[in-house]
């Protein structure tokens, strides 16, 4: 298992590039730490060269130049599987919370959270509230360490998301916060710290 020389951290749809930071103050690890935000997202400026998902995940590789492990929220979970599937000789751990995992969620209980997103959001790239990225049949080729952070009270990822992303990665491994919802990343900082450098062996 390669051991990681910086820590990326991603941030969901909501843009907030700060959503990480208690997680990161946490770490034992004393490896760099990055922030990414999204353009077009929170408080980035858009750019007319990202229209998808995968735009995202190459601009977020441009900053990569050392083995690196990605630890991501929601949306980001997706950004970051495509960045694992696209360089994994560079991705040397993933941590996951909340994502869709680039799957199909309806059947699995989540609730359609656009309407209410795009409400909240207003100014949101119209390209991502139309986004129905499938990266179904490719999870199976992950085959760095990864970690699932999921709560049992989340009703944009419900827990059986979770669950499934554990039986389609090779190895994965769930941790399961019962009483948490889609911020579980920032309200049990403490215990997702420990967790993700448990998870990079430090």
């Amino acid at each position: 298992m390669t051991t990681p020389e910086s820590v990326f951290f991603l941030p969901g749809a909501s843009g907030n590039v700060q959503f990480w930071h208690p997680v990161a103050e946490r770490l034992r690890s004393t490896i760099p730490i990055r922030h990414m935000g999204w353009p077009g997202f929170g408080t980035t400026a858009p750019s007319p060269k990202i229209a998808s998902l995968k735009h995202l995940a190459s601009l977020a590789l441009d900053e990569i130049d050392r083995p690196t492990a990605l630890v991501a929220q929601s949306m980001g979970g997706v950004v970051a599987i495509h960045m694992a599937l696209e360089r994994p000789e560079l991705i040397t751990h993933l941590t996951l919370a909340v994502t869709s995992g680039g799957m199909g969620v309806s059947a699995l209980g989540a609730e359609d959270w656009r309407t209410e997103f795009e409400t909240d959001y207003p100014d949101v790239p119209r390209w991502f509230l139309d986004d129905r990225t499938d990266l179904t049949a490719r999870l199976h080729e992950l085959r760095m360490p990864v970690l699932l952070l999921w709560g049992g009270s989340d009703p944009i990822s419900p827990l059986r998301v979770g669950q499934l992303l554990a039986q389609r990665i090779p190895g994965a491994r769930l941790k399961v916060f019962p009483e948490a919802a889609h911020d579980l990343g920032r309200i049990h900082a403490r215990e997702v710290a420990n967790l993700i450098d448990e998870h990079h062996g430090f």
